[in-house]
């Protein structure tokens, strides 16, 4: 399955919680480790939307409040589909941010 680093972050941080139930104010902190960070107001709508995707998936639940016209969502818990890509995820090995330079990315 294809997933964002975003969205492998996000299944990353709902398996090592201690609770069940994750609260979406922690995953701000994905953007702690990136060099180019968005705007506050950007993140809060990338987050939302990876959450959706990752929902639509079928591998979280979220859990919040509806509207007449959308959700707001408050936390997440991880279905067992999304357990096993989580722990998928671990076992994959980490892209380092290596710069590569033009007569190396041709070769």
């Amino acid at each position: 399955m294809r997933l964002s680093p975003l969205q492998k972050y996000i299944l990353r941080a709902c398996y090592n919680s201690r609770t069940k139930i994750v609260s979406r104010g922690g995953l701000v902190h994905f953007y702690d480790s990136q060099v180019k960070k968005p705007r506050s107001d950007e993140v809060v709508n990338i987050i939302t939307k990876s959450l959706e995707s990752l929902i639509d998936k079928e591998l979280m639940v979220g859990y919040g409040v509806r509207t007449p016209h959308k959700w707001y969502i408050k936390e997440v818990r991880l279905m067992p589909k999304g357990r096993r890509e989580a722990k998928k995820l671990f076992g994959e090995q980490q892209v380092l941010p290596f710069k590569l330079s033009k007569s190396k990315r041709a070769a």
